[in-house]
């Protein structure tokens, strides 16, 4: 029986990640990729076929190292990001460099390192953006200026790169530890029901990684359905 196809998925100790990793388990071979070593090793030891790639991607001589052992890979899942929150009065440059270090500048250079594998797999490119880099609000600058960019280099990467595959996903406000923090920055009170489920955004990866071959699903929308 030939090798299940091989897809990491980075951001994979909690949320989304950890979500994408779940649902793609029964068709891929998984790199699980965060900084959470024992987060990882966990679910890593819940499905099969499932190893950790424990990789601070802001540290660059460390992505190189990684990289470099990944010959061929199928499919790369961005989902390892930050949401450093404020409004312009009050988001030092600091914010804004922390936001695109994480949100863009890791992304680009984490493609580019596996650009190689990814050719060599006419692999898929799918990265989970927010409803933050379709229209920004106030108090989200930094943030929504970094997604806005991810969505940018997500539209240059899929010109530049005709055979692969480049989804750009964004979801509304979801379930996560990072919403939580969201929320209690705003001064609110949390309520899951009112957010997706991160396993309905992990649906719409997989909707786009098992899409028949002649399909390339660009960009997908989701919303929390109103209760």
């Amino acid at each position: 029986m030939a090798d299940r196809p091989l897809a990491l998925v980075t951001g994979a100790s909690r949320g989304i990640g950890a979500a994408v990793a779940r649902a793609l388990a029964p068709t891929h071979r998984l790199l699980l990729g965060g900084r959470d070593e024992l987060a990882l090793a966990e679910l890593a030891g819940e499905l099969p076929e499932t190893s950790p790639w424990p990789v601070d991607l802001t540290d660059a001589s460390a992505v190189a190292a990684a990289a470099a052992e990944i010959d061929s890979l199928d499919v790369l899942v961005h989902s390892a990001g930050v949401a450093k929150l404020g409004t312009v009065e009050d988001s030092p440059a600091e914010v804004w460099r922390h936001n695109f270090e994480v949100n863009v500048v890791a992304v680009a250079e984490l493609t580019r390192l596996l650009l190689p594998a990814l050719r060599a797999a006419r692999g898929h490119v799918v990265l989970i953006n927010s409803g933050q880099g379709l229209a920004a609000r106030e108090g989200w600058g930094a943030y929504a200026a970094s997604k806005f960019g991810l969505r940018a280099f997500a539209d240059v990467l899929r010109a530049e790169e005709t055979a692969l595959r480049v989804t750009s996903v964004f979801p509304g406000r979801t379930d996560t530890q990072m919403q939580q923090a969201v929320v209690a920055g705003e001064g609110g009170d949390y309520t899951p029901e009112k957010y997706l489920r991160p396993e309905s955004v992990a649906a719409a990866v997989c909707s786009a990684v098992l899409a028949s071959p002649d399909a390339h699903l660009t960009e997908i929308t989701v919303r929390p359905r109103p209760r």
